[in-house]
């Protein structure tokens, strides 16, 4: 071995020309009190800097693109990049806060920011509406330089209300601009994740062009993950009287486009608002905040280190057991104020039971009611695995939490070192610890029947229906998209039902 070893050394070898042992003992170590010889050491640099850019590329080539539609969408997309600008630390023009908290080499913008050669971050995000107004709020307020003039798409004409204006008329023309920016969007990631469709299920640029435009996504980028967060009509606030046709027209076409679709309604959030941060009067920037903090939270793992990092394919294969049964409800906690905070226990069990009670879910309807089929545990800050383990163990012995007898673990856990971030002035506390539970429930068929039946009053004497036949749709569309939405309902209530009651 050592006669091996002196050939190596001083003689032609595989790793060239007399080389010299710069230690004692087995050369092949390289070790010894000045470290490899110089040829040696170029090569693990070499090796080095390609293994960073493969984890480079495993960790932080995970891109994911944004897409807000309607005034719902960039609304929330509005507070969504003030949060994101504040975790990453990027100011309202795009350069980076000079704080050694952010370290220098601290790629973790890169799944929601692109950088340009000048050191400016760019979000890979756009924006559409078939009306100028609201946009107009973006580039003439404080994030202007932050976008990207391309990806702020308006139209001329408002699509009213009208999901048939939003999909077939108005939608149609400037459908092949906001395909062609997304795919220019694509094209600059190194390993896309997929999409996070913004938008609501009542108005008309929110429904119909949304639903387009998934189509067209489906068809581009069949394979790459899509979640949407939807504003699902609440049931007793209402910004538009024909909301339940939209929405179930919305839900009929998306359902085979969509893999996942967050859920929350403005009533639920109102109260959570009003209840537990006392606001006497929320504005739409309160309840964006929230909604921001969950979306935050679901892709936390994709940007920061942790100790159960979760993908967001992940959330597809651990949340929907059925391809159409994916509409999990969204919780956060806690939601306390600042003059609360000083005075409430925020122990990782603490917060994980206040995301099974009733008045913490951001869709009104009472999970008691129903059962769980997967639910999905999302921790962030001060958080180790053994307070998960205890908080699930406790949580599993209650009775009003009950799971479908064929999905017995029922519980993915993340749990991820970056503790949530708060906007200055606003209404959260700043906190060390926070959850984010996704939990796909048999209950939230209560607010699919209670929309089905406020469609099928109007649809009964067929109100309002001509507005949409008058833009190109036909009337056997409405009825089409009622019966999807019943067999919806009959889904949620087969996967609720015992499998013992058919074996015995």
């Amino acid at each position: 071995m050592r006669l091996g070893a002196k050939q190596n050394a001083e003689g032609e070898g595989p790793l060239g020309p007399k080389l010299r042992s710069s230690g004692t003992g087995d050369n092949r170590r390289c070790r010894g009190p000045r470290g490899p010889p110089p040829l040696i050491r170029r090569r693990f640099q070499v090796c080095a800097f390609v293994g960073a850019e493969r984890s480079a590329m495993g960790r932080y080539g995970r891109e994911v693109i944004s897409v807000h539609v309607g005034q719902a969408g960039v609304q929330i997309g509005n507070a969504c990049w003030e949060l994101y600008c504040l975790e990453h630390g990027i100011l309202p023009d795009g350069s980076v806060v000079d704080d050694p908290v952010f370290a220098a080499d601290d790629d973790s913008f890169n799944t929601f920011f692109a950088e340009t050669s000048l050191g400016r971050h760019v979000p890979r995000a756009i924006f559409i509406d078939l009306e100028p107004t609201v946009i107009d709020e973006v580039r003439a307020g404080t994030y202007r330089t932050l976008f990207h003039p391309e990806q702020l798409i308006t139209g001329k004409e408002d699509a009213a209300n009208n999901y048939a204006r939003g999909h077939y008329t108005i939608g149609k023309e400037i459908i092949d601009v906001c395909t062609d920016r997304i795919r220019r969007l694509t094209e600059a990631c190194t390993g896309l994740q997929g999409f996070l469709i913004f938008h609501s299920f009542g108005g008309g640029t929110g429904s119909g062009f949304s639903s387009l435009l998934m189509e067209r996504l489906s068809v581009d980028f069949g394979k790459k993950s899509k979640l949407e967060f939807s504003i699902y009509p609440a049931p007793r606030v209402s910004t538009a009287v024909v909301e339940p046709y939209n929405s179930i027209l919305t839900t009929h076409t998306t359902l085979e486009h969509s893999d996942c679709s967050f859920m929350v309604d403005n009533e639920a959030i109102y109260d959570i608002c009003h209840r537990n941060l006392g606001i006497s009067r929320p504005t739409y920037t309160n309840l964006n905040r929230l909604i921001a903090q969950i979306v935050s939270s679901i892709t936390a793992s994709l940007r920061f280190d942790g100790a159960l990092n979760v993908d967001l394919t992940e959330f597809q294969t651990n949340l929907v057991p059925y391809p159409r049964i994916h509409f999990p409800l969204a919780t956060y906690a806690p939601i306390v104020s600042s003059d609360r905070a000083f005075h409430e226990q925020m122990t990782v069990a603490e917060i994980t039971r206040q995301c099974f009670e009733p008045g913490n879910q951001m869709v009104k309807c009472d999970p008691r009611n129903g059962k769980f089929m997967a639910c999905c545990l999302l921790f962030r800050g001060d958080v180790v695995p053994k307070d998960v383990n205890t908080a699930i163990a406790e949580i599993k012995t209650k009775r009003s939490v009950q799971f479908v007898d064929w999905c017995p673990t029922g519980f993915k856990v993340g749990i991820n070192y970056q503790p949530p971030t708060v906007v200055p002035g606003g209404d959260l506390a700043k906190l060390q610890r926070a959850v984010c539970m996704l939990a796909n429930t048999t209950s939230i068929a209560e607010a699919w029947a209670r929309l089905d039946h406020k469609f099928d009053l109007m649809y009964a004497k067929r109100a309002f229906v001509h507005w949409y036949v008058g833009e190109g749709m036909e009337e056997g569309e409405f009825s089409e998209a009622r019966e999807d939405l019943a067999a919806l309902e009959k889904d949620y209530e087969e996967v609720g039902l015992d499998t013992y009651d058919d074996e015995y």
